[in-house]
């Protein structure tokens, strides 16, 4: 569902009472802790790592999972899946509601995100997607090649990657529309014959007298505030994620005919759980 989506609507207001506050200190100091934690850990081993393989990353992924796993038991956040994973070569293409996709994609899969070059500049958040592998493409197509390149050494490498074409997260509550433009580099000559997509719906299911779009993060929405709405938060929701049938590259035209059969699979698994979520 794409109708009626305004990116610019207002967020719901944030109330925290007592016992949100005392959760907020408990679970962030936890959180904190097993974040930078597991952060140093992965650091010490990249020193050892990566003379020894290179660009493959054989252990330091296991912490990244572990990180991430741990963080939704901290939060007291429900976290489930189904469907198989891809074990061909190739990437991994998903909705985007909040920066909460991030710990539930890698808690389940080793894989390494997309993301925009600007996000390696932020503090701490930049920090996090350097050490745990994230690639960052340029939005210049004088360097198109340079990152399809790149994309064809890390997917040989082994490596799943991982796009959100919405281009932008939302309320949760939709699927955008999808756009193709990164799915263009799948179709060069190097990638398409062995290359693999798979995509996945995630889905949030909000705490029981929230608002269904709790967890969504978007628009000029300040990353503190929505923190520490999620850490307060009591009892917790949950999130899902249904993994797709992965697909052939090659066996699509192009990159419209392919972005599209993935957006089809993506909102229809998010459909299908939000009908779920409106029975009574």
């Amino acid at each position: 569902m794409t109708e009626g989506w305004d990116p610019d609507q207002s967020a719901d207001p944030i109330r925290i009472g007592p016992l949100g506050v005392v959760l907020i200190l408990v679970r962030g100091v936890a959180l904190a802790l097993l974040v930078f934690g597991g952060l140093i850990v992965l650091l010490l081993l990249r020193l050892i790592e990566r003379p020894l393989y290179g660009m493959r990353r054989p252990v330091t992924p296991y912490i990244t999972q572990f990180v991430c796993r741990n963080a939704f038991r901290i939060l007291g956040l429900g976290f489930s899946t189904r469907g198989t994973l891809m074990r061909e070569r190739g990437a991994v293409v998903a909705n985007h509601s909040s920066w909460l996709d991030i710990f539930a994609l890698n808690a389940r899969k080793r894989i390494y995100f997309v993301s925009k070059a600007e996000v390696a500049k932020w503090p701490g958040i930049g920090w996090l997607a350097r050490a745990t592998g994230t690639v960052f493409i340029e939005r210049d197509r004088r360097k198109a090649r340079e990152q399809t390149k790149l994309f064809e050494e890390r997917l040989k490498a082994g490596h799943k990657l991982l796009f959100f074409p919405e281009g932008t997260s939302t309320d949760g509550l939709r699927v955008l529309r999808f756009k193709t433009t990164l799915f263009a580099a799948f179709f060069t000559e190097e990638l398409r014959a062995f290359m693999y997509v798979q995509p996945v719906s995630v889905v949030f299911h909000a705490p029981k007298g929230h608002p269904n779009r709790f967890y969504g993060w978007w628009g000029e929405m300040e990353f503190g505030p929505h923190l520490l709405k999620t850490l307060a938060a009591w009892p917790q929701g949950r999130v899902e994620l249904i993994y797709q049938p992965p697909v052939k590259v090659s066996d699509f035209v192009d990159r419209k005919a392919l972005a599209a059969h993935c957006e089809q699979a993506v909102r229809q698994g998010h459909c299908d759980m939000r009908k779920l979520d409106a029975q009574p």
